[in-house]
């Protein structure tokens, strides 16, 4: 299977602030929900977000641009073999999974186009699942509106390898309650709030984790 093109960053060594990774992943009603967090979150130079949306290919780019449009982060649609820097967040091109791989201890984006997994590519486990190796980063997830089940089986396998705070859109603002339910029922979301108070869950979860000091 081929990889998304794009050349390896060097440097990763100076990839020094970054500290935290917030990993979001979203389906039917997604673009909606980002949207808002999105144009809502403050800016942190210690902290990197990924993104995995289920849509096809070509739309994931516009969705990448559009979000830096609303939002204080650099967000761009990832490329294969770059390292996860602070103040950036990354898109997950359609038909193709994302995951981070670990290079001179920072990590790196790792793009492939192995089986979907429930039906999806790009998929939340996969992306979820990667993130047990970032042994010296802290890691929230956040699983918004959505059909189906994908991110409950990767962020179980998540949660068994690594110390996380997993939050979940509650249903009351979610297009379709599927994937948030079923990490709820799951018991793997440490607190379910509401689209509009998502920002704000994010950046205190980042707290929690022990980030302070670096808003800007």
């Amino acid at each position: 299977m081929g990889c998304r093109g794009g050349r390896i960053i060097t440097g990763y060594r100076h990839q020094k602030q970054l500290k935290y990774l917030v990993l979001i992943g979203a389906s039917t009603g997604g673009p909606k929900a980002l949207h808002y967090i999105f144009s809502h979150l403050t800016l942190r130079q210690d902290t990197a977000l990924l993104v995995v949306q289920h849509m096809p290919p070509g739309f994931t780019r516009s969705l990448a641009n559009r979000l830096n449009e609303l939002s204080a982060y650099t967000v761009k649609e990832a490329q294969q073999g770059e390292a996860v820097q602070g103040a950036y967040a990354y898109v997950a091109p359609g038909d193709y999974h994302m995951e981070m791989k670990l290079t001179e201890g920072v990590p790196v984006i790792h793009l492939h186009q192995d089986a979907p997994q429930r039906g999806h590519r790009p998929s939340v486990d996969v992306l979820f699942r990667s993130a047990a190796q970032t042994v010296n980063y802290g890691v929230v997830t956040v699983i918004l509106t959505g059909m189906g089940k994908d991110g409950t089986e990767g962020l179980q396998w998540l949660r068994e390898r690594k110390n996380v705070y997993s939050l979940a859109e509650d249903q009351s603002t979610c297009v379709v309650y599927g994937m948030p339910k079923a990490a709820s029922e799951a018991r793997l979301i440490d607190k379910v709030v509401p689209l509009e108070g998502m920002p704000g869950a994010i950046e205190q979860a980042i707290k929690e984790l022990g980030g302070s000091g670096q808003w800007i």
